[in-house]
């Protein structure tokens, strides 16, 4: 359907509308006009992609020169996205015919799915997908007559940048494209990506700057950017720079560089002129000259604006000499590893301690990482992945340079249980999240942060360090409650139940917890998630409820499955666990918070009708650098650390649960297994479409009473609905929308302004007639005043 939202027409592919799709493009409209960031939480399963790609696709349509970047976690996220798009364009375009603007959207991704050359794409791991189209696609390679070489990549090389598409490309499209064409996949839509109106792709593309600045630097600093998904922003920021270090990843780069060291002597002796050629680009300034497309595989670890736009330093400029400079740094970091006490200091003290042991100033460290990349590709090396050590060594040197407020070096043991010791590891953390977010916010036009559970939405606001010219929390319209959040306290014997530590452990806590899945699992049909604080404690739990004789009163009602750390082993556990559910069986997964199935797996339908959530998941408060992440929260941004903790253990909280609410005719119970989730300040940072379901009667439940809350309403979801009842509330026909005040068409506004106008002149003129009455009145009085005074009183008793 075709409706207003103030000046804009909105192409929307559906029939119906849920209310909070229009308020969600209303606010997004709002947000595009304003521009500036803005932060929006919808409700899960209710239509947040296609409410956004509607509204923007149509906003192209009014400013064509605009582009779009969605960005999402996943290669699943991804593929919906696109196929959303899709749907979008393709009704945008059969309404508006032959006015409909050429539009292409382009969907990208790594190269292990993305490509088609026959003994590449057998590869299933990602570096040796990456390092084998390398040695077919490098410039060197090409030169040479008797190498192989990649055909798609050369037909690309040949015809692919005179290409104009139109449409949508997903990854798979890209691939039929590529295969009927005969040229590359990925660089086809590594080079349209810059050309396409609407651009599809994970997170890193846009905030790793070793990515970034090779995919993302030319888009337009008017597009408009939605992270989607984004409750995990800031973690994806800090983790993009920070680095860990350890003895086992030095060792690794002494073995690169006694390599790379070779293969220097090596190539003196039968093509020197390579090296001199690379010295002279150094000198003028060309650190990365002389490469192509295809030999650029990663760029700088800083942020754009921190690239350092100047020649390498002399003193590295000779590859003998560079190879020097790297085998000091790896030493100062072995010998600063040896001790083994818990260290913490700033990256200017580590800079100034580095100086002293070897004389490397800061501004020759800015130059490592571009410099090892120039001297891996004079090397002709093609498997940059063999030499991953020495790069993540250089990428720390760039850092530690660069880098110093909101950074800190933690030198810490940690546990490693193949050996039963300890090792210590050196980290180099990144504090503060806002400054990966800040180049972003200060390019692009409009930037939105979107995701079903952002509450509080302050937080965020302060930790990514902005203002938001928009900010809505929407709750979910309901004609019938298909949610039932339960607040579980104690078991049927009234004992407490909590995954505090001290109790966590209690065999009457254990017992209650297990006996609450046996109850469940005899009234809830089809599929059961269950969620743990760590799969430690999952294990320990599920030894415990086995020596009870609790898994086989489990394994009456239904199956069990374990998501585990190996990836492999939960991707079967899950597929078996739906084959489960799809046979009519029945079936319980047992996962963990923060894991795989918490993040990025739904469970709609019959997949997911009752998740259970044991305890609250906070995260390992032991970790030295979660410690200092809290400092410098409260001392930057005001941030109280029990605040901090309760909001990053909630919003997990509110990811597992929401993982079974799939859209407005799916239903769910949500129990949360926790005496402290009855506190209001835990209870207060769930999502407000949560919220909105917890009245008294779900508060503070033991067993017993959770049993006969789900019961009821099981019983009410399986009465019949039809979508006649939600016609009006939950769901709007265009007679719906066309009553709401931002959705009259332009020419109805343009009338009531004019009828404003109107009013607003005859007012003017009524006031202007009175002024001048008054005026001839106290004219005539001063001319005949004994008329005047005899008058006032005759009109006075008038």
């Amino acid at each position: 359907m075709k409706f207003y939202i103030e000046d804009l027409l909105v192409y929307f592919p559906y029939s119906y509308i849920y209310p909070e799709q229009y308020n969600y493009m209303v606010a997004l409209k709002r947000s595009l006009d304003n521009g500036g960031p803005c932060i929006l939480e919808m409700p899960s399963g209710t239509g947040k992609t296609v409410s956004l790609l509607s509204l923007i696709s149509s906003y192209q349509v009014k400013n064509p020169s605009i582009k779009l970047v969605y960005c999402s976690r996943t290669v699943p996220e991804i593929e919906q996205a696109t196929e959303e798009a899709r749907r979008v364009l393709q009704y945008r375009n059969s309404e508006m015919g032959q006015e409909s603007p050429k539009t292409l959207c382009m969907s990208m991704s790594s190269r292990r799915n993305l490509c088609i050359q026959p003994r590449v794409s057998e590869e299933r791991d990602g570096k040796v997908v990456d390092a084998l189209c390398r040695e077919l696609t490098s410039s060197w390679n090409r030169e040479s007559p008797t190498s192989e070489k990649c055909k798609f990549f050369e037909n690309f090389e040949s015809n692919g940048k005179e290409i104009l598409l139109e449409g949508v490309y997903s990854l798979e499209d890209l691939k039929e494209y590529g295969l009927k064409n005969q040229m590359c996949p990925y660089f086809l839509s590594r080079h349209m990506l810059n050309f396409a109106n609407i651009v599809i792709f994970s997170y890193q593309y846009l905030l790793d700057p070793k990515i970034a600045s090779l995919i993302s630097s030319s888009f337009p600093s008017d597009s408009i950017v939605v992270f989607d998904e984004a409750h995990n922003i800031d973690n994806v920021c800090i983790n993009a720079l920070s680095i860990n270090i350890d003895n086992k990843l030095l060792d690794v780069g002494s073995k690169n560089i006694a390599k790379i060291n070779k293969q220097i002597e090596d190539i003196k002796k039968v093509d020197e002129k390579r090296l001199k050629d690379e010295y002279q680009r150094l000198v003028n300034g060309l650190a990365r000259g002389g490469s192509t497309r295809a030999d650029e595989t990663t760029s700088d670890p800083v942020l754009p604006n921190d690239v350092i736009q100047e020649a390498v330093p002399g003193n590295i400029r000779k590859a003998e000499h560079f190879i020097s400079l790297l085998r000091r740094i790896i030493d100062y970091l072995k010998s600063r590893l040896k001790s083994q006490m818990l260290l913490s200091e700033s990256p200017l003290a580590f800079l100034q301690g580095l100086y002293h042991a070897t004389q490397i100033s800061s501004r020759t460290l800015r130059f490592c990482s571009a410099r090892l990349s120039s001297l891996l590709r004079t090397l002709r090396i093609n498997d940059v992945n063999q030499f991953s050590g020495i790069s993540l060594i250089a990428d720390f040197a760039t850092l530690v340079g660069t880098y110093n407020n909101g950074f800190l070096i933690i030198i810490e043991p940690y546990y490693q249980r193949q050996n039963n010791t300890y090792d210590q590891i050196f980290q180099f953390c990144c504090l503060d999240a806002s400054i990966g977010m800040k180049p972003i916010f200060d390019k692009y036009r409009s930037v939105i942060i979107t995701s079903g559970t952002l509450s509080p939405l302050d937080i965020y606001t302060k930790m990514l360090n902005f203002r938001p010219t928009v900010v809505e929390r929407l709750t979910m319209s309901l004609n019938r409650n298909c949610i039932c959040p339960c607040i579980l306290t104690r078991g049927s014997d009234q004992i407490s139940i909590s995954t505090k530590f001290d109790v966590r452990s209690d065999t009457a806590v254990v017992r209650n917890y297990g006996a609450l899945l046996v109850e469940v699992s005899a009234i809830v049909p089809d599929g059961i998630i269950c969620f743990f604080t760590s799969y430690s404690y999952m294990e320990q739990i599920v030894s415990v409820w086995n020596e009870m004789g609790l898994l086989n009163n489990i394994l009456t009602n239904k199956l069990i499955f374990v998501e585990t750390s190996d990836p492999a082993e939960s991707a079967l556990a899950l597929q078996n666990y739906k084959k489960a559910c799809d046979s009519g069986r029945g079936a319980v997964l047992l996962s963990v918070a923060r894991g795989k199935v918490s993040e990025g797996i739904d469970f709609d339908n019959q997949y997911g009708r009752c998740v259970i959530l044991y305890g609250i998941p906070y995260i390992n408060t032991e970790s030295k650098v979660l410690r200092a992440r809290l400092e410098f929260l409260r001392d930057r941004y005001q941030i109280r650390e029990n605040e901090f903790l309760t909001f990053d253990a909630m919003r997990t909280a509110s990811q597992c649960v929401g993982r079974v609410i799939r859209g407005k005719s799916d239903y769910g119970i949500m129990i949360f297994a926790d005496k402290r989730y009855n506190r209001l300040d835990k209870r207060n940072k769930l999502p407000q479409w949560i919220l909105q379901f917890c009245q008294s009667q779900h508060l503070n439940l033991s067993t017993d009473m959770a049993i006969s809350l789900s019961k009821t309403f099981l019983r009410e979801m399986g009465q019949p609905f039809s979508r006649e009842e939600q016609l009006g509330k939950s769901l709007w026909s265009l007679e719906h929308i066309e009553k709401q005040p931002a959705s009259k068409p332009q020419q109805q506004q343009q009338q009531q302004q004019q009828q404003q106008q109107q009013q607003q002149q005859q007012q003017q003129q009524q006031q202007q007639q009175q002024q001048q009455q008054q005026q001839q009145q106290q004219q005539q009085q001063q001319q005949n005043p004994t008329n005047a005074s005899s008058i006032s009183p005759n009109s006075t008793t008038q």
